[in-house]
């Protein structure tokens, strides 16, 4: 692979696939992918004397970006559960996500990126938005996050979740962790200022968040009113929607990631619109959660998806969503998927300052991906939507590039050797389990929805 400074000299050819240039607008050409270093320098017929790797028969997409995650999550999957079942969101909190994360230390944060990591790129995900906690192990947690998935080679936009539902010092140390990664982000990981949700942070944390992230001229990712007790608790103790307060204290900006905005109304839609705040919709875990479905997801266009730690799959989440809203709404327009992958791409790409991540423009990115698709009926401009709706899957990921390198290789990781690491992270969750057996339910509640 040439080096990233010879950009303009070709190091490898991608031949013989369809290739999407392009989500939104949809444009698809059967040609070679060139690149140079971390680069795609050209979409066309590959130049003689370039080493070439044969993608014959194979659709190759930009990579794909899950722009709201939980990889602290990862080692959830099948976890045991001997509590009272939960009847509502906030004991979902209290009794699951709550306990977990004050399980989390420094060698089940590492398992958790490690294996939510590799899920997502053999997903055909390349970038991951992350919101991050810990709260037992604040310090230093988004390095081995950052360091962990650099490692696999994925790009990332991290931030530690600050809340204040462990106590001041934490939020402290939550608004401390985000200042110290966001002078040392470089490479594949950028960062951004996390916070958890209004109900839970009080209005010294708000303001001190609100600042630093002023300071470092970033962002606030934080979940807004994903539930009706974020609403609840935010008139019961400030007289306001949670979207007005969010709005007084500055956290509404361009440079802003709203998760969820489920219980929102045409006002406070304005509000943040107005903003240029960008809102991502999860529409998956909205559904387990039995949370409701946001007014955004039927918005034309600037709102992306995540998955809000349901893995790093987003062919099935952009699936999914679309259903969901067609459901809602029949003229939910076939482009939607399209769009609201584009969404999420353009978004991670304003943070990485890479205008071009999720098209396969020349000077974007080098992030893309090689699907096995035989598929029976022609890929065009025209019909894209249709294939990645009743076609694609994260099945057929075969090849994954990431800045040009090749990080998964027929369907294996080239930078891990995944049965070891799927063998560590069993032994990890287990331990992370029994660990977690030890904690009651958190005892903290929202103001105004004690039910």
């Amino acid at each position: 692979m040439a080096k990233t400074e010879d950009r303009d000299v070709p190091s490898l050819a991608l031949c013989g696939a369809t290739v999407v240039v392009s989500l939104d607008p949809a444009e698809v050409v059967a040609a070679d992918v060139i690149l140079a270093g971390d680069r795609v320098v050209a979409v066309g017929s590959a130049p003689p004397g370039v080493p070439r790797r044969d993608c014959s028969g194979t659709l190759i997409i930009p990579g794909n970006v899950c722009a709201h995650h939980h990889l602290y999550s990862a080692l959830s999957r099948g976890m045991p559960y001997h509590l009272p079942a939960p009847v509502n969101f906030t004991q979902i909190l209290q009794r699951v996500w709550w306990r977990l994360d004050r399980a989390l230390d420094e060698r089940s944060i590492r398992a958790s990126a490690l294996r939510g990591g590799l899920d997502a790129l053999r997903a055909g995900t390349t970038t991951i938005v992350d919101h991050h906690a810990s709260p037992h192990a604040i310090d230093g947690s988004l390095d081995l996050i950052a360091e962990t998935l650099a490692g696999l080679g994925v790009r990332s936009v991290l931030c530690y979740e600050v809340t204040d539902r462990d106590g001041p010092e934490r939020a402290a140390a939550g608004i401390a962790e985000n200042r110290r990664f966001l002078t040392r982000a470089g490479g594949l990981s950028r960062g951004m200022m996390g916070a958890h949700a209004s109900f839970t942070l009080s209005d010294d944390t708000l303001t001190d968040l609100v600042a630093a992230a002023r300071e470092a001229q970033v962002g606030v990712h934080i979940h807004v009113a994903e539930d009706a007790a974020d609403q609840d608790d935010s008139r019961a103790r400030c007289g306001a929607g949670v979207v007005e307060r969010l709005e007084r204290a500055g956290v509404l900006t361009d440079r802003s990631l709203l998760a969820h905005c489920v219980h929102v109304g045409p006002a406070e839609v304005r509000l943040i619109t107005d903003a240029g705040a960008t809102v991502v919709c999860n529409p998956r875990s909205n559904m387990n959660n039995g949370v409701g479905h946001s007014p955004f997801s039927h918005v034309a266009a600037g709102v992306p998806l995540g998955t809000d730690g349901i893995g790093g799959d987003m062919f099935t989440e952009s699936q999914v969503g679309y259903f969901r809203a067609r459901e809602a709404d029949v003229a939910t327009p076939g482009s939607w998927p399209l769009v609201r992958l584009a969404d999420a791409a353009r978004f991670a790409g304003r943070v990485h300052g890479e205008p071009l991540l999720g098209t396969l423009q020349p000077g974007a990115p080098a992030d893309l991906v090689v699907l096995d698709y035989p598929t029976p009926t022609p890929v065009t401009s025209d019909n894209l939507v249709g294939h990645w709706v009743f076609g694609l899957s994260a099945g057929q990921v075969r090849d994954v590039y990431v800045a040009g390198e090749l990080v998964v290789e027929n369907r294996r990781s080239t930078r891990v050797e995944e049965v070891s690491a799927a063998l560590d992270g069993a032994r990890e969750a287990e331990r992370l389990w029994t660990r977690m057996e030890d904690i009651p339910p958190h005892d903290f509640e929202p103001e105004g929805s004690r039910r």
